[in-house]
């Protein structure tokens, strides 16, 4: 695993040996990061779910002024710290649920919010809702959903417009904007 592109650019990162973490391979990432380049140069970038934090620490690479990263596994949060240390960047990071981190994150309005929860979650609907109750994102703010592809799974969110889905093998990317 490493930094796709921007100023870390090929720099190797530690992940996880948990194997209930799933890494964003380079060609999803790069992918992303594609769609929404424009938007990362000075914006405030969550990576919710962050595991390994690849996906936040990309946002830093490549122009991010705050990344907030937010993990509930210790182990998680100890490589993220780890990885940031090793790049010699500072990042805010939250060791907690979802819940009790998008509370706390009331009102902070990031312009990009990155979701990647393990495939078998299945409370995604509330993490939109929450988001939107304490005004976590700016509303013309994206939030970019990485989930097992299934054609059956009902994507609508109550409160959010998909503008953009791909599928890369067995992953999905759907990005959302508010209504």
């Amino acid at each position: 695993m490493r930094v796709v592109a921007g100023k870390h650019r090929s720099r190797p990162l530690i992940s996880p040996k948990n194997r209930d973490v799933r890494p964003t391979t380079d060609m999803v990432k790069e992918s992303i990061f594609n769609i929404i380049q424009s938007d990362v140069i000075g914006c405030k970038f969550l990576d919710l779910f962050a595991g390994s934090g690849a996906i936040g620490i990309e946002a830093i690479s490549r122009g991010a002024e705050k990344v907030v990263f937010v993990d509930s596994s210790k182990e998680s949060i100890n490589i993220i710290k780890q990885n940031l240390q090793v790049l010699k960047e500072q990042a805010t990071i939250i060791f907690s649920d979802y819940s009790t981190a998008l509370s706390r994150l009331k009102n902070a309005e990031f312009d990009i919010i990155f979701l990647d929860p393990p495939y078998e979650f299945k409370e995604i609907k509330s993490v939109f809702k929450l988001i939107l109750e304490n005004n976590v994102l700016t509303s013309s703010g994206i939030i970019i959903y990485e989930s097992l592809f299934d054609k059956n799974v009902n994507k609508d969110v109550q409160g959010f417009n998909i503008i953009k889905s791909k599928k890369y093998g067995i992953t999905a990317i759907d990005i959302y904007e508010v209504e």
